[in-house]
């Protein structure tokens, strides 16, 4: 009966202060190799987002930096997240307290500047649309830089103080040798669904909503006048239609985003703060999944990321002179 026991718990030596070793399941075999196969989907695509944005001179847009840090992020959920949420359900947690808390510092950034990063391309579309005149001035790359690092600064700093008991007391949370607990105590989770939901999200519809307003007025005045346009208003019109994509494919984007993000906070406003059950997991890896989704959402909507896509598989990126490639002749046709 010992040796049974023994060989149920993942540290046998420590006897009862060892955890039992999870149960395995067919339904969480199958949920692994799914939850695999999306984190390698997801550092594919993200990478090749990165390697794009970063690589050709004519990307180097405010919009796209914006884009480009939101797969910086969604990159690390795929690299280091999903698989360590892997090894926290399905596994015995063999690498020790501070990796631990390390994990549970890295998927806090993650969503931090997730979030940070939603509201900053809301912000930039709502600029472009409802005050076009002055979005050349107000909105640079080097301005489009700036946010980008006070976002991840922020997010850094947010996570920290988020996570202090975990730093400096590793194993406060875990009841035995082996787990890597996920436990927000109610104070804290309550102003981390305030500073992490409420006004993100409120913030990120508001803008969208104004953005859609002027957006569908301004394509009803370019129907109206389409015909009567002049030679010399045509690169306006171009102009406009183009800021008018390029909201509609980020309204998508934030809205997808939404969709994911809502459940797991849901979860944590109906009560449940301790993550460990297993109907949780579910919401989590749905809020993940989204950083598989991002990049879908630009091959589908954005024919420079499918020409990137092309000279980066067929490694025509590595002849001279690629950094200066038309990589918008696309849409130049168009």
């Amino acid at each position: 009966m010992e040796s049974q026991d023994g060989a149920d718990l993942c540290f046998p030596q420590l006897l009862n202060m060892s955890c039992r070793k999870p149960t395995s399941r067919s339904k969480m075999v199958l949920l692994n190799i799914l939850v695999s196969s999306v984190s390698l989907l997801t550092v594919s695509l993200n990478l090749l987002v990165i390697t794009s944005v970063s690589h050709f001179r004519q990307l180097h847009t405010p919009t796209n930096i914006l884009l480009l840090s939101l797969a910086v992020s969604d990159f690390l959920v795929g690299l280091l997240v999903l698989p360590g949420e892997i090894l926290r359900k399905s596994f015995c947690w063999f690498l020790g307290h501070v990796m631990c808390s390390l994990y549970k510092y890295v998927a806090s950034l993650t969503i931090s500047a997730s979030i940070g990063n939603m509201v900053l391309i809301s912000a930039e579309r709502y600029v472009a649309i409802c005050d076009p005149l002055h979005y050349p001035t107000r909105v640079t790359v080097q301005r489009a830089r700036f946010c980008v690092f006070l976002c991840w600064f922020c997010s850094l700093l947010y996570s920290s103080i988020f996570l202090q008991g975990d730093i400096t007391e590793a194993d406060r949370h875990n009841s035995c040798f082996g787990e890597c607990a996920l436990t927000v105590d109610y104070i804290t989770g309550a102003v981390d669904i305030v500073l992490s939901f409420i006004l993100p999200i409120t913030s990120i519809i508001g803008l969208y909503v104004r953005v859609f307003v002027v957006a569908v007025s301004q394509a009803r005045a370019m129907r109206s006048h389409v015909k009567t346009v002049q030679l010399q208003h045509s690169v306006t019109v171009i102009v406009k239609k183009s800021e008018l994509k390029a909201a509609r494919t980020l309204g998508v984007l934030v809205a997808v985003f939404v969709t994911c993000f809502c459940p797991y906070y849901c979860v944590s406003l109906a009560g449940d703060t301790a993550l460990n059950g297993s109907s949780v997991s579910y919401v989590i890896y749905l809020f993940y999944f989204n950083s598989c989704l991002n990049p879908v959402i630009y091959a589908l909507f954005y024919p420079w990321f499918r020409r990137a896509i092309k000279l980066i598989v067929t490694c025509r990126i590595l002849q001279p002179g690629s950094r200066d490639t038309n990589i918008l002749q696309v849409e130049a046709v168009k």
